[in-house]
């Protein structure tokens, strides 16, 4: 008998100086996409571009032991006010750069040479997974159907994240 599909709970976090929950596409978008995976959504917020207010939230999530994968939508471009990479990398203990790479591959075939201004990028910290994605909802839309829904797909071979997850619980630094 195949094993049952392990459900996570993800947060989301929309990083935005202009969008609330009625004008946060990206955000709203990625609920709809946990919640059609029948994956858990744990919490979603939506906070400015401000160093201290996303460092403080994604403490807060590190520190919950029910919650699996931290996703954000926005900062990730080349503006002074772009900060969410830099953030997430604070915490990360490993980096996943293939995340990156894959996801600059695929958004070349739609936008072409304008990916270079992508900073996606992923990576684990304290047991959970953490994804850093551009606040369009375009992008958040390739990023979850072409590689995060299928990594967090505990039936997707020849492997995925989530069989590793209990193993990275281990090696908790926070």
């Amino acid at each position: 008998m195949a094993n049952p599909r392990k459900k996570l709970n993800i947060t989301i976090l929309t990083v935005s100086d202009t969008r609330n929950n009625k004008t946060d596409k990206s955000g709203n978008l990625l609920k709809k996409k946990i919640m059609s995976s029948k994956h858990y959504l744990f919490e979603k917020k939506i906070c400015k571009d401000n160093k201290k207010e996303i460092k403080d939230i994604v403490q807060q999530w590190l520190k919950e032991k029910k919650i699996d994968v931290i996703i954000a939508t926005g900062g990730t471009g080349l503006t002074k006010r772009d900060i969410t990479p830099e953030v997430f990398k604070s915490f990360f203990e490993k980096d996943i750069p293939g995340f990156g790479e894959i996801f600059r591959m695929l958004s070349y075939k739609k936008i072409k040479t304008s990916t270079i201004q992508s900073r996606a990028c992923a990576g684990v910290a304290n047991g959970k997974y953490l994804f850093a994605l551009p606040g369009s909802p375009s992008a958040c839309k390739d990023a979850w159907d072409q590689i995060i829904k299928h990594q967090l797909d505990s039936s997707f071979k020849p492997c995925n994240l989530v069989e590793i997850i209990t193993k990275l619980k281990w090696q908790t630094l926070i």
